[in-house]
């Protein structure tokens, strides 16, 4: 049957709405949990560590072993692989076998006929351990010397003769938490044996093939006997990059075991325990600076709370190191990173992904310098942009080619009447000897590919059927942020045909290999690139079928409107593909793509990491009760660069979302553990994610117009996924803005994030620092 093909402008450049929309908001979409298994699947639930660090004397699992519907018990002794799960060093095993090194490590696996079958019997597991000394705060760990990488030192110029020579010098610390990912879908994987000794895994990932290489490394398999699938992901925010292969590989192992499909799906407590968080950092900093508040010198030491493990600490940290920069010039600077080891999870991959941590600091040291000075912190921000053609050369080496900050900022400070605000909040806040109001203007510079060289590339598949329907696979993961709906879009232009022909079948292993992960933004730039060669490729052939089977010169081929056009006379797009399968003419191809210019060298952090880098500013304001440091956002504008937008819909989602994640990160968020090492803000009655009610009143949220991407892009256009999360970083500012109002320049410098209620009223010296702790 012949698809009906209306006819259609281009689509690329138009809110068409997200391809799942529909069957989401009906409950129709699929995720892992909700996918039909055969009879007879088992289901498994982990036996954790209690304590945060000590020598295993023995498990004791005979009562795990006779509670009703378990059918086995699994432990570091039964995987016939390796026992890890690090992504980039093998020191995070799937089991602790000797040593446990945080609350919540696995110790076993419980394979029962039910969930709850399973997950009763894994609390009654018993485990003899003798307990070593932890270590859980970073500065802590950076006096004994706990690293899990080597730290890091990157120097530009010659920041100690230049600080000795500023006019004008400030020394500081910052510190910010961490953040729980809190996707609304958890970690689960479900394994089915397969023939051969294969296995299929369903996987909620943002990175399949590490996933199928660490499965296959588990099981002492090659790749090939692994396929990894996913359709979509409900969340992931970059918990699901290094993290779901430890559900994956002991899925996988229970599977082959036993030759039964296995189910693991653990619940939101044990989720938020045992699994990595976006990395907290602390900060000390000396500043030197002119008059002006040009920044002269600049020095820094950062330091992570990396967790027991690598993980991917030192990608996470060096992309600090490269952001810290934010959107000013850093002639003379001095960065010095450790990574420190902790008897806690380990952290991983969050949104922005070490970049949030590393501007936080420059932001942190310029608001110092504008209250030093008297002056408006936006003027001294100001001072310190990038240049055009002199001062646009970062400290790692890579030229500022695409600056358009100066412009974007100047436009929100007029379209926000920034000026006339900040006039009216003085006005208000001397009248209002309780409620104090702050507002802030930060900037954003953000680099786009990932700082791995090799990570860049991507594949596809694209089919064409002989009814003129489109299939499509590659190698991203949907998981809300709209790329499925992008790369539909993209295909959709090249052949001119609409949206509703075109589909994206799930990402699977055996259809598109070694692909990168789902992350730093670059989703759409490499996955789109990659659809895009591919329907290129199988357009060129069938133009060059049509041209000579209507002795045309090619040119005069045309695809729109879901037509071909053939000089003077048309078919539909079905009838050219049913044309072409007919006289043989292939319709299938696969396309890649490798991100173009850039180059790095990580053991001298110089060279071009990123292709280009994404733009925006935003102004938060807000109000503070300075009697309980409860506060409130008042109004956001933001206005953010995202090149020619592919998708202007679905980018306005991800710039409101990724400030509110942001905002509560830096404002509600907070991950507390007690001196045992257990996590004690573990469920959403302890740990408050932003909710509606969090979201201002007053809201303008602009994409740049007139604008697009300088490099050769998707279509022109710009990434957005990790970006606007920084936005919030205003959030923040205000608030310090506003507790400065109410008790002056050095009580704003005494609030870190996440600016709680409590944090707020400790900065304003209303709430005993021994008491809180």
């Amino acid at each position: 049957m012949e698809l009906t093909l209306p006819a259609s402008a281009p689509v690329s450049g138009q809110p068409v709405p997200h391809e799942s929309a529909a069957l989401q908001v009906t409950g129709a979409a699929r995720y892992i949990d909700d996918l039909p298994m055969p009879a007879g699947t088992l289901h498994m639930a982990l036996g954790l560590s209690g304590v945060a660090h000590g020598r295993i004397r023995g498990l004791d699992l005979a009562a795990v072993r006779n509670a009703p519907g378990v059918v086995a018990v699994l432990t570091a002794d039964d995987i016939p692989g390796d026992n890890n799960y690090g992504p980039i060093r093998k020191d995070d095993p799937l089991f602790a076998a000797d040593v446990v090194q945080c609350v919540g490590q696995p110790l076993f696996a419980v394979v029962a006929t039910s969930q709850q079958a399973a997950r009763r019997a894994a609390l009654l597991g018993r485990a003899d351990i003798e307990p070593l000394p932890a270590i859980f705060g970073i500065r802590e760990a950076i006096a004994q010397q706990s690293f899990v990488l080597p730290s890091v030192t990157v120097v530009r110029g010659e920041p100690d003769a230049a600080m000795a020579s500023a006019p004008h010098v400030l020394s500081g610390s910052f510190s910010h938490g961490g953040q729980e990912h809190f996707y609304l879908e958890g970690q689960i994987a479900a394994a089915l044996p397969q023939e051969d000794g294969g296995v299929l895994v369903h996987s909620s990932t943002q990175h399949p093939t590490e996933v199928q290489h660490l499965v296959a490394q588990a099981l002492n398999l090659h790749s090939h006997q692994v396929n990894v699938q996913c359709r979509r992901l409900g969340g992931g925010f970059g918990g699901k990059e290094s993290q779901p292969a430890l559900f994956a590989a002991v899925a996988a192992i229970a599977a082959l075991k036993l030759a039964r499909p296995v189910k693991l799906r653990i619940d939101r407590d044990a989720d938020m325990i045992m699994t990595g968080k976006r990395h907290d950092f602390i900060s000390d900093w000396t500043i030197g600076f002119d008059d002006d508040g040009r920044i002269l010198a600049f020095d820094v030491m950062l330091a992570s709370r990396c967790g027991y493990s690598a993980d991917l600490s030192g990608p996470v940290n060096d992309r600090a190191i490269c952001h810290i920069d934010n959107c000013y010039f850093l002639e003379h600077v001095r960065i010095v990173s450790h990574r420190c080891k902790t008897n806690t999870v380990s952290n991983t991959a969050f949104r922005g992904f070490g970049g949030p941590q590393g501007m936080l600091v420059i932001e942190a040291a310029i608001d110092a310098v504008a209250r030093r000075l008297g002056k408006d912190p936006l003027e001294v921000r100001r001072a310190n942009f990038y240049g055009t053609s002199a001062r646009n050369v970062t400290h790692y080496g890579m030229t500022v080619e695409d600056n358009i900050i100066a412009d974007l900022v100047a436009q929100l400070e007029n379209s926000s009447h920034y000026h006339a605000r900040r006039a009216a909040i003085a006005r208000a806040n001397a009248d209002s000897p309780v409620i104090k109001r702050g507002i802030s203007l930060v900037p954003l510079k953000f680099g786009i590919s990932f700082n791995a060289t090799h990570f860049n590339q991507a594949g596809a598949l694209v089919h064409v059927y002989s009814d003129g329907s489109v299939l499509v696979n590659h190698g991203g993961l949907e998981m809300g942020q709209g790329l499925h709906t992008k790369v539909v879009q993209v295909v959709a232009d090249e052949f001119g045909i609409p949206v509703d022909a075109v589909r994206v079948s799930g990402t699977d292993t055996q259809k598109v290999p070694n692909t990168s992960a789902t992350a730093a933004s670059t989703g759409t730039d490499l996955n789109g690139k990659a659809a895009q060669a591919a329907a290129c490729t199988i357009r060129e052939r069938m133009i060059a079928f049509l041209a000579d089977r209507y002795s045309l010169p090619p040119e005069r081929v045309a695809f729109a409107g879901g037509r071909v056009q053939l000089g003077a006379q048309s078919v539909s797009f079905a009838e050219a593909a049913q044309m072409a399968w007919f006289a043989r003419i292939s319709l299938s191809s696969t396309g890649f793509y490798a991100t173009p210019k850039i180059h790095y060298d990580p053991q001298t952090m110089q060279g071009r990491p990123f292709f280009y880098f994404a733009y925006g500013a935003s102004v938060s304001e807000v109000a503070i009760d300075t009697l309980t440091g409860e506060h409130r956002l008042l109004q956001v504008d933001i206005l953010h660069d995202c090149g020619r937008s592919l998708n202007p819909a679905l980018d306005l989602g991800q710039v409101e979302g990724g400030f509110l994640q942001g905002a509560g990160w830096l404002t509600t968020e907070e991950l507390w553990w007690d001196r045992q090492g257990h996590l004690k803000t573990h469920a959403p009655s302890t740990y408050k994610i932003p909710a509606v009610s969090d979201w201002p009143e007053a809201a303008r949220v602009t994409l740049l117009g007139r604008t697009e991407n300088r490099e050769d892009t998707i279509f022109r256009s710009k990434a957005v996924g990790e970006p606007p999360l920084m936005l919030a970083m205003s959030v923040l500012h205000a608030l310090r803005d506003a507790v400065a109002e109410a008790a002056g320049n050095a009580a704003a410098a005494q609030l870190m994030a996440p600016a709680t209620p409590e944090a707020v009223l400790r900065a304003l010296g209303g709430l005993d620092t021994a008491g809180a702790a």
